[in-house]
């Protein structure tokens, strides 16, 4: 059996254009206000982070000069703003190197990062596992270790009805043309539990769901000559997310009012659930809202 090398999925990077306006766009989004405005001068990136009860988002963009910053403005050159990567995080950055190495990742040298908070001016430090993506499929993977207290970044407090505002993220969705090789990615390298692996000819897919801290990573693929969206010779694409939220009802009200283009209310594929989805306004990211069924008795 595989050690648990990581414990959580710790963050979702979204690459944005406009920081400021995504920030206001995920606001009314989340129905929460900004948990950290940051920002990495050495980088040439500045950032917003909306932490919520199992994960943080991070919206960042190009500031300054910087190799980072000028990755990011490849980027959005290339394919416009959407998600770019995932941070999974572990209690220690040198083991979780070395096992990834033994693993054939071929993982950068730790990493050292301090980001700022423009406004309360406090600091936050972290070790990071950098994975190339010649390793990873084109998407953004990396270990993350904070070493600053989680006080720092407290929850991103909610604005309005908080049964009507997103309190957790349920799932991330990477869209592939090689199922196979995504469940050696995911399950054999990185470790995550594969909790199910099966075909679904009627949608002509192929769903792979690795479990991590609570959060699933949906790896989905096609089946036979069925279109699935992905361009091959681009490797993988980190694609969508799905927000939870405890009155979809309420939920889908309020993002109507907001003047949010979304879809109706329905059931979902789990017994009990309810779902729908946002069309636009999420800075290029398909996104479900999604009610998860009554907890048992």
């Amino acid at each position: 059996m595989l050690c648990a090398m990581f414990h959580c999925l710790d963050h979702v990077i979204l690459a944005v254009s406009d920081l400021d306006a995504a920030t206001r766009q995920y606001a009314r989004l989340l129905a929460r206000s900004p948990s950290w405005r940051g920002e990495h001068p050495s980088a040439g990136t500045a950032n917003t982070l909306f932490r919520l009860e199992n994960t943080y988002i991070e919206l960042l963009s190009l500031a300054g000069d910087g190799p980072l910053g000028r990755a990011i403005s490849a980027v959005l050159d290339t394919r416009g703003e959407g998600l770019l990567g995932m941070a999974f995080g572990t209690d220690d950055a040198d083991s979780c190197r070395a096992t990834l190495s033994e693993r054939g990742l071929d993982p950068e040298p730790v990493e050292k990062g301090l980001g700022r908070d423009v406004e309360s001016g406090a600091f936050r430090e972290w070790l990071r596992v950098p994975l190339p993506l010649a390793k990873t499929r084109g998407v953004g993977l990396f270990g993350i270790q904070h070493t600053s207290f989680d006080e720092i970044l407290p929850k991103a407090p909610p604005i309005g009805a908080a049964d009507a505002a997103v309190f957790a993220l349920d799932h991330v969705v990477v869209r592939t043309a090689d199922a196979e090789a995504c469940k050696a990615l995911y399950g054999d390298a990185l470790g995550l539990r594969l909790a199910l692996d099966r075909e679904f000819p009627q949608w002509g897919a192929r769903l792979l769901f690795f479990r991590v801290g609570g959060l699933t990573v949906e790896v989905a693929g096609s089946l036979g000559d069925s279109d699935d969206g992905v361009d091959v010779t681009r490797g993988d694409r980190l694609w969508g997310l799905s927000w939870r939220v405890r009155d979809a009802v309420a939920a889908h009200a309020r993002l109507v009012e907001g003047g949010f283009d979304v879809d109706e209310v329905r059931e979902g594929r789990k017994p009990g659930t309810h779902v729908f989805s946002v069309r636009a306004g999420t800075c290029g990211v398909p996104t479900l809202v999604l009610e998860p069924s009554p907890p048992r008795d």
